[in-house]
């Protein structure tokens, strides 16, 4: 694995952990040089504890969050776009200027083609099309990244930002309805508050299909960064987040498997793969 490169598109700190965290660790432990590119430093997102930031001061502070927690996983590299949080959909943040949401779509896909031909990566991870819970941002960073694959491949593209590199693989980390449900589970038999997940399938109606997916890793050695990952991130993680609420080792058993949807090349019917970079040369 020492050859081979992996390549992280997301819109805020904390994004590269639910879905991937795991699969990251496990990948750089086994030598694979990972990069993770940011649209933005979360500066519209929670605040778990008021001591811990304000408003003011919260992008600097998810800054010094990812920072520690790309140690944690052990990514190599963060690079930020600069672009500003957007916030939820329907809130003032929208209308900032700066928000990642009214970004010049050509100008972002070209900076996401610049950091593709650096990274040279065998594969990318970025949001399916809903962006896991529909956040506005997440769902930008779908459209653009898939702009920009191709973009990147094409040599008539832009040839001042670099060589063009043909990515062999993108996919979609998934969360799964198994892994919100085996939660759920293990919640209630501590007598724990289940009600997040009461509506979960009307909530899920927009996102991903639960059995349309091509990877299956296990990632019980490398859970446990995952797991110190999540309380780097402790501004949108406190101790009152529904992921937080199990102790660690229950929580390594809900976290255990993570599961990835090809996105390109387009699978054929019944693609079922052994791992993200499985039979790709170096």
């Amino acid at each position: 694995m020492k050859n081979k490169r992996l390549l992280l598109l997301y819109a805020h700190p904390d994004d590269e952990i639910l879905g991937p965290g795991g699969a990251v660790a496990q990948y750089a432990n086994q030598g694979v040089h990972v990069e993770l590119v940011v649209a933005t430093r979360g500066e519209a997102g929670e605040i778990s504890d008021p001591a811990l930031a304000t408003p003011e001061t919260l992008g600097e502070v998810r800054e010094q969050e990812m920072r520690c927690a790309a140690d944690t996983l052990g990514i190599n590299c963060v690079t930020y776009l600069g672009y500003r949080d957007s916030g939820m959909e329907g809130s003032a943040d929208n209308q900032n200027p700066r928000a990642y949401i009214n970004s010049d779509p050509a100008e972002a896909v070209s900076r996401l083609v610049e950091n593709i031909r650096r990274v040279r990566p065998h594969v990318i991870l970025t949001f399916e099309p809903f962006g896991g819970y529909g956040h506005p941002d997440h769902k930008t960073i779908h459209k653009q990244a898939l702009l920009a694959v191709p973009a990147a491949a094409d040599p008539g593209y832009r040839p001042d930002l670099g060589w063009p590199w043909a990515t062999p693989r993108v996919f979609y980390p998934l969360v799964r309805r198994v892994t919100l449900l085996a939660m759920k589970e293990y919640m209630a038999a501590r007598d724990l508050d289940v009600s997040f997940f009461e509506d979960l399938d009307k909530r899920r109606a927009e996102s991903w299909p639960d059995d349309l997916y091509h990877v299956t890793l296990d990632v019980g050695d490398a859970v446990g960064q995952k797991l110190a990952a999540f309380r780097c991130h402790a501004t949108q993680f406190g101790l009152d987040s529904l992921f937080r609420r199990l102790p660690d080792e229950e929580m390594a058993q809900v976290l255990r498997y993570e599961y990835f949807a090809q996105a390109l090349p387009e699978p054929e019917p019944g693609l079922r793969l052994d791992g993200l970079f499985d039979g790709l040369a170096d």
